[in-house]
Formats: C-alpha cells, structure tokens, sequence
C-alpha cells in the first residue's frame, strides 16, 4: 500500500511553493531501513530548544528547532520574547532502527510524532527549504511594521493599553494616525510609531508542524 502524503501550508513563514508534504511509515518497514529519516519529535513546551541541544550533544544527530523573536506588550512596556516556532515540537535526522529508543528517551522528548502505528517522516527537501528560511541561528525576527488597518496597542501615555486601529502612516515623522474609540466617540489622533505594538492575537504564537491531512 502507497504511503499516505499529508499537506502542511507553511506560507505563514515565507516559503515559496509553501504547501509541502510528509509521509507516514509504519515503525516496522522503518526498522529495517539503514538510512536516516527527519522525523518531528514531541517536546516538553518551553524546553524545545534544550532538548534539542541535549539530543545534538548526545548523540551528534542533526536537529531543528526553529524559534521566532518578536515584541510584545507587558506590565512593564514592550519586551522582546523568543518562543519555538512550533510549540511542543522540534524536528531530528536519524536512523530510526538504530536510535529512536535512545531519541525518546532524551532529556525534555516525548516521542516521536505518529499517527496510529505510522510516523511522519519529513523529505530533505522540506527541511532544507525550512532551514534556509530561518539561517544558521535557527531564529526568525516577526516583522513589527505597522501597517494600515492593523490593530495595535498604545504602550505608552494616557492612552496606555488602548487597542486602536492605524488609519494612515507619516514615515518622515515616524509617526502614525490612529481611529479611537474614548467616550463614546470615534477620535483620530497621531501616536510617534515607537509608543505602539501590534495588538495582542497578531503576533508572535507559533503553529503546530502537521495540522492538515488529507
């Protein structure tokens, strides 16, 4: 019987042609091949990059586990956060018969990736298109561009905390207009671009790796 192929759309980082596929093998016709397989593993969330290195350094497998960088509003104002791009998840290139029960077993993994008795396994292809896209540090900057119609929130000022809607951009004065809502009233007001962030829920997260299956 033909491998089932499951598409993944990963448009949101940038790849062109961006809808790629994996295959499922079944663990049994894997453990009898001698050639390595990317495989996704699951992760302890918060730990994806450290599992990695723990799986790198012990057993010199090639891993990835990309990362985003982007800023976010908080209590203290705008901070830069780094998260995995896929949140309990990291991606490994190894031998499947001969080490996948010393994989599992590392520090910070919870298994490999399987769907009943059939693991997804990733072609070369997709991963070198996915490593070129994010380079050699394995971490990708979120564009933080303020864009017209994007909801944003105030960070500084009265208005601290407000979500508001940018209606148009004065780059000579790096600054941008914005639509309000305060007593009742619509208001437009301009707001130096540095006192702003996109609103929370349009930005930063991360996706899961196989979400669409055929």
């Amino acid at each position: 019987m033909a491998n089932p192929v499951i598409l993944h759309d990963f448009s949101d980082l940038g790849i062109p042609n961006p809808v790629v596929g994996y295959v499922t093998q079944s663990s049994s016709s894997l453990a009898l091949l001698d050639e390595p397989f990317w495989f996704c593993l699951k992760a302890q969330p918060k730990r994806e990059h450290l599992a990695a290195t723990a799986v790198r350094r012990l057993f010199h497998i090639e891993c990835f586990s990309p990362r985003l960088r982007f800023r976010r509003m908080t209590r203290r104002g705008p901070v830069w956060f780094v998260e995995a791009m896929f949140p309990g998840y990291l991606f490994a290139k190894f031998v499947y018969g001969e080490q996948h029960r010393a994989v599992e077993s590392s520090h910070g993994i919870r298994g490999i990736v399987h769907f009943g008795d059939r693991l997804a396994t990733l072609s070369e292809d997709i991963m070198v298109a996915l490593q070129s896209r994010v380079g050699a540090e394995e971490v990708v900057t979120v564009d933080s561009s303020i864009k017209i119609g994007q909801p944003v929130q105030i960070t500084e000022g009265a208005f601290q905390g407000l979500e508001v809607v940018v209606t148009r951009l004065l780059p000579a004065k790096e600054r941008v207009r914005v639509l309000l809502e305060f007593l009742g009233r619509s208001l437009e007001t301009e707001i130096s671009t540095a006192k702003v962030l996109p609103a929370k829920g349009h930005l930063g997260g991360g996706t899961k790796p196989f979400r669409k299956r055929i």
